[in-house]
């Protein structure tokens, strides 16, 4: 498993990401992200102008550091990090399955995470999700493992918070660790059998591991640069983004199955995942630690994705494993998920009909969306979203009337291996597929045109926009992001210093910043005598996509136009 998911992470690391069977990437936020790291590689300092993500991804940026001082600058560099962390993620995901279910479940697990279409195109791209998501299953690992010594509980705390500080989006998990630590020191509370100190060291390790990398951490990165720290986590990442009235809440609710198509990439594994899911909670009293921190993984981060973005695919990588190894857990075990003698008190029955409402709308959503894609791309939701809304209504009403009677028909009940092989085989096979079919037509434009970039402008030449961080991973430039309201904004009008702009100008000027904000359109407009110098075929969406470079001064120098 491991030597599969290292070759289809691993082969031809400068290709583009897919824009046919797109997951969601944007391959010009690749350099943005890293930019850091670059600029400490190529010149021995970590700032050189006001964009600076190090204080939102300081983990990522120290690994991508740490490899372009070992390889050199470059794009099939900086995306070894990410491909690596799917690597690790594998690993860690077998060895927890294998923890709680078997080898069986290690090998089903294994074989879906190794091939998962979604996640492999994530793990090479030079972006945080894949990295935040290899600490998430590192920590949900060493939580397994402390079932068996209680120290390993630290582990998964230094593991979630190293997952926070990859990307401030995990907060969630390690409110999620949190809790499971808090649940478990309740319950050994409550416990008189020999497993009491057991337990109660396990939420003890388990808390001194958040506090202590968090404390180590805060002194050490956070307090020192509280400023910008503060600004890059919640100023522009927090208050810049979603509204958080009710109607805001609603509408992210609404979004999540139907917005973005990952979920119906591996819908599979979605089904399983979430039949396994709802089993845990109904028998919510009697499962493991490691299960538990699995369901919370999913309701938390759910929850999360509500109150900040649902909008973006890139926030639903995250969960991938999570499913996959729910998925397992069905498929894989050995022993029945709900056991012949489960009796489900009318609370817990309660809650679990409340939380399948919420499941079964994701699922239906998921399934639903493939057949609606045109619609909702066009952005006509709300068919999709009140289809998916009744099919999960009709569906928790259902098993609200005859669950005791579907409950009893489960337990005791193992799922036959050949069922599971078949349906193994089918999720993994259709990820293969889509892999293939990205592999067949790959291209590697946007590597050619970083290239082509650094063989016309002169090396340590400043350029403006987005796009010059983008591309950058191919040369020497000294990029200029300017964001709207961030980076380098304020002066952007006045940054004679930086000859060349560097934007689309297919489909439109200045594509790649803010829809509507005419940020680029701006500088561009505010050099007159500006000429473009060279144009560079690039490749994000299924459209037609051009970058241009833009001499601000053409008559301070000859004429070089090149395409």
């Amino acid at each position: 498993m491991l030597s599969v998911a290292a070759c289809v992470r691993g082969v031809w690391l400068t290709a583009d990401p897919p824009v046919r069977r797109a997951v969601g990437i944007v391959w010009h936020d690749e350099g943005a992200w890293v930019h850091n790291a670059r600029n400490q590689a190529l010149w021995g300092t970590w700032r050189t102008d006001e964009w600076n993500p190090v204080f939102v991804a300081p983990v990522f940026t120290a690994l991508e550091y740490g490899t372009f001082a070992a390889l050199g600058v470059g794009t099939w560099q900086a995306r070894v990090v990410p491909a690596l962390s799917g690597l690790a993620a594998v690993a860690c995901l077998m060895v927890a399955l294998h923890v709680l279910a078997g080898r069986r479940a290690a090998v089903i697990g294994g074989s879906l995470l190794a091939t998962n279409y979604a996640f492999v195109m994530w793990n090479r791209a030079a972006l945080m999700e894949s990295t935040m998501s290899m600490w998430m299953v590192a920590a949900w690992m060493a939580w397994a493992l402390a079932d068996r010594r209680p120290w390993w509980g630290a582990v998964a705390g230094v593991a979630a918070v190293a997952a926070f500080f990859t990307k401030a989006a995990a907060a969630f998990f390690v409110a999620a660790l949190a809790i499971e630590a808090a649940l478990l020191a309740y319950g050994a509370w409550r416990d008189t059998s020999p497993e009491r100190r057991r337990r109660t060291a396990q939420a003890a390790f388990a808390v001194a591991g958040l506090a202590g990398a968090t404390l180590i951490i805060g002194l050490v990165f956070v307090l020192p640069h509280w400023t910008d720290y503060q600004f890059y986590n919640w100023q522009m990442s927090v208050t810049r983004k979603p509204g958080y009235g009710l109607g805001d809440f609603v509408q992210r609710a609404s979004w999540l199955p139907v917005v973005q198509g990952l979920f119906s990439r591996m819908w599979v594994e979605v089904a399983a995942g979430f039949l396994c899911l709802m089993a845990l909670v109904v028998r919510w009293p009697t499962i493991r630690p490691a299960e538990r921190l699995l369901v919370l993984w999913i309701f938390v981060g759910l929850a999360e994705l509500v109150a900040h973005d649902s909008g973006n695919e890139r926030r639903y990588v995250m969960f991938i494993p999570a499913i996959v190894a729910l998925a397992a857990l069905l498929l894989g075990s050995t022993t029945a998920i709900i056991p012949s003698s489960l009796q489900v008190s009318r609370r817990m029955w309660w809650i679990a009909a409340l939380l399948l409402l919420p499941v079964s709308y994701l699922a239906a959503g998921s399934l639903l969306r493939p057949f609606m894609v045109e619609a909702i791309e066009a952005g006509r939701l709300s068919t999709a979203v009140r289809l998916a809304a009744a099919m999960a209504v009709l569906t928790t009403a259902v098993v609200a009337w005859r669950g005791r009677a579907l409950v009893a028909w489960a337990g005791g009940r193992v799922l036959p291996t050949n069922v599971a092989a078949v349906l193994t085989l089918v999720a993994a096979g259709w990820s293969v597929a889509q892999y293939a079919d990205w592999a067949w037509q790959r291209t590697t434009y946007n590597h050619d045109a970083s290239v082509a970039l650094g063989r016309i402008v002169p090396g340590d030449a400043l350029v403006q926009g987005k796009l010059a961080n983008g591309m950058s991973l191919e040369n020497r430039i000294r990029p200029l992001f300017v964001g709207n309201g961030f980076g380098n904004y304020d002066d952007r009008l006045r940054r004679d210093d930086a000859r060349y702009i560097l934007t689309y100008d297919l489909p439109e000027i200045g594509y790649e910043s803010s829809r509507g904000s005419g940020l680029i359109q701006g500088i561009h407009d505010h050099y007159p005598g500006r000429r473009i110098v060279a144009s560079f075929t690039v490749d994000e969406t299924r459209g037609e996509e051009r970058a241009v470079l833009i001499d601000k001064f053409p008559d301070d120098s000859p004429a070089h136009a090149r395409d």
